[in-house]
């Protein structure tokens, strides 16, 4: 069993750290129908951390209770060894956790770079008054998050369609608008919801090498859901599986590979 203190390295030689996040007992219903069922796991610092699962598991559910967007019916989400109170997602946003959407949600008549900007809001400490007046600290602190904006811009080379607007970008180029957005809240938890859905070749290996990117210039701890089963086992350091709201599987992409459980959730076979 890992060690929640100390951590464990991967077969490439990368340290990672003691738990970040954990989910304990996490059961959600709505009405009558449970979406996710008693299901108990952990995120580590520094590591990539994919939930998987066939259509209707309960994934987007689950990243919705770490994102706040959903309050769980039992069970308790602890958050760097604190026990997480109920909180709207705009307070979860402030304790360091960011995310980006199955179905963009960018503001598709602003430029780029206006975009980015905004997930720098929960930074911001001057008061509206001073913001609107842009003197003094607003100013100042305008401009220190304007670079942080284009320092992520240029990592994820989007540099030559800064002041764009989002509505004329094809759709492989909005998916990376959305994670420079996410960057910009420089988060200690990256939430990735789908983020190769949609995307040809070339657009995955490219978002596959930023996601790589940010993990280790950044240190980021990254927590994806994904249905490229290829990608996730290429990214990912470990996997926990979902069926039917129940966990399935949990551990390395090889121990998940070869777990009889998921595989016949996977290919529907039947398994005596």
């Amino acid at each position: 069993m890992l060690d929640a203190s100390e951590g464990y390295t991967t077969e490439d030689g990368r340290k990672i750290g003691g738990v970040v996040m954990e989910m304990k007992n996490i059961t959600l219903r709505f009405g009558g129908v449970v979406a996710i069922k008693d299901i108990s796991f952990d995120i580590r610092e520094g590591e990539i951390r994919a939930i998987i699962g066939p259509n209707g598991a309960g994934k987007s559910s689950m990243l919705n209770v770490i994102s706040g967007f959903y309050i769980p019916s039992e069970g308790e989400v602890w958050f760097h060894g604190s026990k997480r109170p109920q909180m709207r997602p705009y307070e979860v946003a402030r304790q360091g956790i960011a995310r980006t959407f199955q179905n963009i949600a960018l503001f598709e008549g602003m430029s780029v770079l206006d975009n980015v900007m905004t997930g720098r809001l929960t930074n911001m400490k001057s008061g509206l008054i001073s913001q609107a007046l842009w003197k003094g600290k607003a100013e100042a602190e305008e401009v220190a998050n304007r670079e942080i904006a284009e320092k992520i811009i240029d990592f994820l080379e989007i540099q030559h369609i800064r002041k764009t607007p989002v509505a004329r970008l094809p759709y492989g180029l909005k998916k990376r608008v959305e994670l420079a957005r996410a960057l910009a809240a420089e988060p200690k938890l990256l939430l990735l919801d789908e983020p190769m859905a949609g995307m040809n070749v070339e657009e995955k290996e490219d978002m596959s090498r930023f996601i790589l990117d940010v993990n280790d210039e950044f240190g980021t701890t990254i927590a994806l859901i994904e249905h490229d089963m290829g990608v996730v086992m290429d990214l990912s350091d470990r996997v926990v599986v979902m069926d039917y709201g129940k966990k399935i599987g949990d551990g390395t992409p090889d121990e998940v590979r070869n777990n009889q459980d998921v595989i016949d959730a996977y290919l529907g076979v039947a398994h005596d």
